[in-house]
């Protein structure tokens, strides 16, 4: 059921233009250091680390799949996207949009 409610959240997604619609605001200072590699080791690597799953154990990782994740965890001005994580600990909203801000400035 997960699967299929995963399936139809992107496919609306896809619909309406995708993403989460985040700018990388003027003068951001977020980076891999002080926010991305915490971020993913809280949310993201429970189950992306096991193998069945790309891997964002390296910021080459997450960049080279940075438009699913921000399809699917990130928040910005279209939408705030809920589908990742599947389970567990989940991120504030708050935590989205600087996900969503992280990764339209380039994820430096």
């Amino acid at each position: 059921m997960k699967k299929l409610a995963l399936i139809l959240g992107l496919l609306a997604i896809g619909c309406s233009g995708g993403g989460s619609g985040a700018t990388c605001p003027t003068g951001s200072t977020v980076t891999y250091d002080n926010f991305g590699r915490q971020f993913f080791a809280s949310y993201c690597d429970r189950c992306h680390a096991m193998g069945t799953r790309p891997a964002y154990n390296s910021l080459a990782a997450i960049r080279a799949d940075s438009t699913s994740i921000d399809l699917q965890a990130a928040a910005g001005d279209n939408s705030v996207n809920t589908a990742m994580p599947e389970s567990g600990a989940t991120p504030t909203e708050a935590e989205r949009r600087r996900l969503g801000e992280w990764l339209a400035c380039g994820a430096p």
